[in-house]
């Protein structure tokens, strides 16, 4: 089957409530930096903040390492969701900028999230990510024979 052969619709944009909506229900999503001409992708369990100043807000917890020296280094970063179910595909991504959180109010307010990282290791450090763009977009799925 070639694209002539396609009649699906064309890719939908997704409005920015139904991109935070596909965001909060994603169980991890990855977040690319940049740091000394290099790019990385990390994947991060994370979790939608609705209640900061700014609007909603992804917090996401980490350990000292690479991922935290980087984000300290280029604050403006991206993250990405995406998925599908048996009908859509769908890709989120969100620009913003990325900040350790410090204060320890911030802190204590983000520990109430219940963020849970998946991986064993200690992640003592809490990153916010402010958005400054959130666009997304899905598409249906080919249907296969059979």
């Amino acid at each position: 089957m070639d694209e002539q052969d396609d009649d699906r619709p064309p890719t939908r944009h997704l409005e920015e409530d139904e991109c935070w909506r596909l965001i909060e229900a994603a169980p991890f999503g990855r977040v690319a930096a940049s740091a000394a001409g290099e790019v990385d992708i990390f994947p991060v369990n994370h979790k939608v903040d609705r209640e900061g100043v700014d609007g909603p807000a992804i917090v996401f917890r980490t350990a000292p390492g690479t991922k935290l020296i980087e984000l300290t280094i280029h604050a403006n970063v991206a993250f990405q969701v995406d998925g599908y179910d048996d009908e859509e595909a769908y890709s989120v991504v969100v620009k913003g900028e990325a900040r350790q959180l410090e204060r320890s109010t911030e802190i204590e307010h983000a520990e109430t999230l219940g963020v849970t990282p998946w991986a064993p290791e200690e992640k003592p450090r809490w990153v916010r990510i402010q958005p400054t763009d959130v666009h997304g977009r899905a598409f249906l799925r080919r249907r296969t024979a059979g």
